[in-house]
Formats: C-alpha cells, sequence, structure tokens
C-alpha cells in the first residue's frame, strides 16, 4: 500500500460489535420468489439470524437470489427456503492479513462499504455486488481477473456447513476436502453454507484505471481478450449480438487495473445511487431496430485507441447494478441468461459459430459479455477452463427453450460447458454430456446426502431426485 492509508479500521470493529439485528429475529410467511431472470414461484421464504437453527431439515438455503434461474429456488413439492440475508455479522478480521471470517448472509456491497478504504477487496468480484458470501461459494463466482486469480472458491479458506444429516462441521482443503471442493460450484446441494472465512486481497488504492477500445469483429475481439491477459488483471468485452455478417461479434474491449497510489485521486470513492426501473415493461421493448440502433450507438461512441483514464470502482465492477431492477426492461416474461465457456482447445472460430447459432435461431440478445478464463478451478462443478465464456442476455419467448436447446447442442460440440447460477431451460441430457466431473462431485453428495433432502427445483431438473 506503500504507506498510504484511507483511514482506519475502526467500522470493522463497529460491525465486529454493533448489529443491526437481533441474534434470534425469525420471520416466515408464503410469497412469490424468483431468480434475476424475473419467473416467480410460491415459497416459503424463512429469515432468519439463526441459520444453525434454522436450517435444520430445511431444502435450500437462498440469499439475495441473483442466480437468473431456478437454482435459489426451492422445488415445487417442498415449497420452503431458508433466506440467509439476516445472518450477516463480520466475525473477525486479520487486519495484517486480510483474513476474513463471516456469516453467509454477509453481502458484497457490505465487503465493499466497509474494507474497501481500508485497502482491502474481494479478490474475485462477479458483475453485481447483491449477492451474499455464501450465494458466491455455492456459485463458485468468477469475475473480470480470473485469468489471473481464479474463482472465488481459490480464495476461500474454510467453512462452516450443516450437512444433511444435522450436523454442523468445518470443511477446507485439509478438514473432509472432497466435501469442500464440491461446496465450491455445488449450488448449495452438499449442505447448507453458515459461515465463510475468505482471504481478502490487499490493494494499492481503491481507484481503477480502466482502458476501452473498439475491435471490429468477434474473433478479433477474442484475439484482444487474449492479448489483453498478459498485462492487465481484469479484462471483459461487450459484444454486439445484433450486428450482422463480417461486424456479427464486434464490441468494445475494456480492460483495467488498481491504480497506484500516485496515480489514484485523493479521497475515497463513495457508493453512489443510480436510476431505477420503476415498473416491469411491455414485452418486446428489448428486441428489434432499437436495440440495433442502441448496439450501433454504443460501438461508435468508442474510439479504436486505448485511452487510460480514472475509473470508480463501483462503475467498473458491477454494470449489473448501474440500474436498478433492470430485469423489468424485458417485461412481464423475463430475461434468462445463456452463459458458457468455450475451451481454448476448440478449434478456431468457436465464439463465432455460437453467435452464428444464436442468429439463425432468430436469437436477441441485447447484452453479451465476453470473458477470457484461465484455469479450471478447485470446485468439482466450478464452471470456467482455459478458453473464453460467453454470457447472453435473452428476454424470455415462446421459443427459448428450443434456442437454449439449439445453444446447448452447438457448446456440446465445442466441446464447452455452462454456468448453473444462470441457467433456467437446460435440459438434463445435455448438461450430463457437457460435465464430465458430474461422476466424482454427485458421489460426494451421495455421500453426505443419500436422499438428497438438500435439492432446487434446479437440482431436480438436472439430476433428479433421490427421493
Amino acid at each position: 500500500m506503500g504507506g498510504r492509508r484511507w483511514g482506519t479500521l475502526e467500522s470493522v470493529g463497529e460491525r465486529l460489535t454493533t448489529m443491526r439485528r437481533t441474534p434470534h429475529e425469525h420471520a416466515e410467511h408464503y410469497e412469490l420468489i424468483s431468480g434475476w431472470g424475473g419467473q416467480p414461484v410460491r415459497a416459503r421464504q424463512v429469515r432468519t439470524s439463526d441459520l444453525e437453527r434454522a436450517t435444520r431439515g430445511a431444502v435450500l438455503s437462498r440469499g439475495l437470489g441473483r442466480s437468473y434461474g431456478d437454482s435459489s429456488l426451492p422445488p415445487s413439492n417442498h415449497p420452503v427456503v431458508v433466506n440467509t440475508t439476516l445472518a450477516d455479522r463480520l466475525l473477525a478480521f486479520d487486519p495484517d492479513t486480510g483474513l476474513l471470517h463471516a456469516e453467509a448472509g454477509l453481502t458484497l456491497r457490505e465487503l465493499f462499504e466497509v474494507f474497501l478504504a481500508q485497502g482491502w477487496f474481494s479478490p474475485v468480484s462477479p458483475g453485481t455486488w447483491n449477492v451474499t458470501l455464501g450465494g458466491m461459494v455455492a456459485a463458485d463466482v468468477h469475475g473480470k481477473n480470473h485469468h489471473v486469480a481464479g474463482c472465488i472458491g481459490e480464495h476461500v479458506t474454510r467453512l462452516t456447513l450443516r450437512v444433511a444429516d444435522g450436523r454442523v462441521l468445518e470443511c477446507s482443503r485439509e478438514e473432509e476436502p472432497e466435501l469442500f471442493r464440491a461446496t465450491l460450484g455445488g449450488m448449495g446441494l452438499t449442505g447448507h453454507i453458515l459461515e465463510v472465512e475468505l482471504q481478502l486481497e490487499r490493494i494499492p488504492s481503491p481507484w481503477i484505471i480502466a482502458e476501452q477500445l473498439r475491435l471490429r469483429a468477434i474473433d478479433e475481439l477474442i484475439v484482444g481478450l487474449e492479448r489483453s491477459a498478459h498485462d492487465w488483471p481484469f479484462t471483459v468485452a461487450w459484444v454486439d449480438c445484433l450486428a450482422r455478417g463480417a461486424q456479427l461479434g464486434r464490441g468494445v474491449l475494456i480492460r483495467g487495473r488498481w491504480a497506484e497510489p500516485e496515480e489514484a485521486p485523493a479521497g475515497v470513492p463513495t457508493p453512489y445511487r443510480r436510476p431505477s426501473v420503476p415498473w416491469t415493461m411491455p414485452d418486446g421493448l428489448m428486441r428489434g431496430p432499437l436495440m440495433r440502433l442502441f448496439n450501433a450507438g454504443f460501438y461508435a461512441m468508442h474510439r479504436s485507441s486505448p485511452r487510460a483514464r480514472i475509473v470508480h470502482p463501483q462503475a467498473f465492477f458491477y454494470p449489473l447494478d448501474a440500474i436498478a431492477h433492470w430485469p423489468r426492461l424485458y417485461g412481464r416474461r423475463g430475461v434468462t441468461q445463456y452463459q458458457c465457456v468455450l475451451p481454448r482447445a476448440a478449434r478456431p472460430g468457436a465464439a463465432r459459430r455460437v453467435l452464428e447459432t444464436l442468429s439463425e435461431r432468430g436469437g436477441a440478445s441485447f447484452l453479451c459479455v465476453a470473458k477470457d478464463c484461465g484455469a479450471e478451478g478447485t470446485g468439482f462443478l466450478s464452471f470456467p477452463m482455459p478458453g473464453v465464456s460467453l454470457a447472453l442476455d435473452l428476454p424470455i419467448r415462446d421459443d427459448t427453450p428450443a434456442l437454449v436447446a439449439a445453444l446447448n447442442e452447438r457448446v456440446i460440440e465445442e466441446g464447452g460447458r455452462i454456468y448453473l447460477a444462470k441457467d433456467a431451460f437446460t435440459r438434463r441430457e445435455h448438461f450430463t454430456k457437457m460435465e464430465q466431473r458430474l461422476k466424482d462431485w454427485r458421489s460426494v453428495r451421495d455421500r453426505w446426502d443419500p436422499t438428497h433432502s438438500i435439492r432446487s427445483a434446479q437440482s431436480e431438473r438436472l439430476l433428479g431426485n433421490a427421493q
């Protein structure tokens, strides 16, 4: 940190001793809940600060519900979930090493607000800060720096779980290592995550230096991502899926790094409010000529040569939070996100072929994001592999299941796989074909939960159920 500090750890101490909730606050009632994609189900959601008590016999734990599909929704024959967001205590923090111990309901936004000004930050950050530590572990989230930092599970040192038989135990790389690996990216199906021990990253300043440049087509964009990964810890690309012909997949490459103390502005970046979509928009708004016009304008406003500038970390890391309640733009039927990773060993042009499949099927993705991925993670079902990931926002229509099936067939042919935290429509046979590690993961789950008493709507769709 070059001797520079932006405050003290008093705010951390305050969070360790003064909490906003009572020790046994408890509430439960039936309500409509959904993932971020906006497809609601009626369920009883138990909200409590006492996770150890509430998860006894519960079918699933759920945080802020930022998975797009049904991974945080209960099965229809047992519509009860435990909401973890009231269990959000900072239990311990070592200011010398950055080792954090917290309850599973602590949010990434709270980490940002408490630790950024002290010179610490989450080593991995997804595209939203409205996610809990437990949710981050369950999905083994990745960020713009996967090529250098891997998934969040690579930085988790210990977990406290309530497993299916009711026991509360700790697991790590040394204690119950197979259970630990199966929980990273296991979508909450190996046990209820109660507490997380996470190694934070020391940062030189709380500001980001970023560059943006436009590139003419998807193949050029993928090469730009791979080359930028050698020099930049954070890389991502916005992709125009609505362009046609030679311009298909043109986009804007964004790369960044933490600013050094001598480069950073004085002061600390404070969280700021963003506009909100006040109501659900009419169906069809995010399709057609209007979106092509928007994409063309966004592409044109960027330069073909990079220019470095200081960027607020909130804007850089959390584009999904730029507009509150943005899924309302997709109408009453909601949105799904299709995210796949295509291995670097695939034939050249794999990303283009996926976009061509989307275009041929009449799919309209207003937003597509590409990331460069590094080594496969510790988790048995961790999503990334060396290659490129594509994340496509798709308005839900009558033909969406068929479109997802066609994309899955293409991804299987390319040797890739999908991200469970985004999935809502994949069929069991497709998931089984693309996930070669499933047998090992299932053997661990079956050993700890032979009747699959911990399950979700997604797990029954993709894996079936032992009961």
